[in-house]
């Protein structure tokens, strides 16, 4: 890692050492850490998705954004469609704000997208903040 890995590390490491996701998301976290100390806070939400995508490349790590999902409801799929923000390696779902607070709204919108995408692990992203460990959180889902 280039950049405070400390930091990075007490962030993860706090209970994920064990996890099966624990390189990936400390790659996502740290690209993450990258992005906002470029960028800093007050940019629209699309411009750190595409830095992060941009980062993501650098870093050799498969992402796609901007994905749109067919909506099935009771069976039937629906004529709307529903987007992720950013998917890491098909395994990591990325919601990313760009908010003065985060509100209980955005973790139930990440939490239902990984459980209609049977995915354990997402990120929820607020890169508004002073600080990008105050918004980050992780999220994990029992499907």
């Amino acid at each position: 890692m280039n950049h405070g890995d400390t930091e990075v590390q007490s962030l993860i490491r706090k209970n994920y050492e064990q996890d099966e996701y624990f390189e990936l998301t400390h790659q996502i976290v740290d690209a993450e850490f990258v992005v906002h100390k470029e960028m800093g806070p007050g940019l629209l939400e699309s411009v750190y998705e595409y830095c992060l995508m941009k980062e993501f490349e650098l870093r050799g790590i498969s992402a796609v954004h901007q994905v749109e999902l067919p909506l099935i409801y009771r069976g039937q799929l629906l004529k709307k469609k529903y987007t992720i923000d950013i998917i890491v390696e098909e395994t990591v779902l990325l919601e990313i704000k760009s908010a003065e607070a985060m509100h209980p709204l955005y973790e139930a919108q990440l939490l239902s997208y990984l459980r209609l995408n049977k995915k354990k692990i997402g990120f929820l992203i607020n890169f508004n903040v002073p600080l990008i460990k105050q918004g980050i959180k992780r999220m994990k889902n029992g499907y």
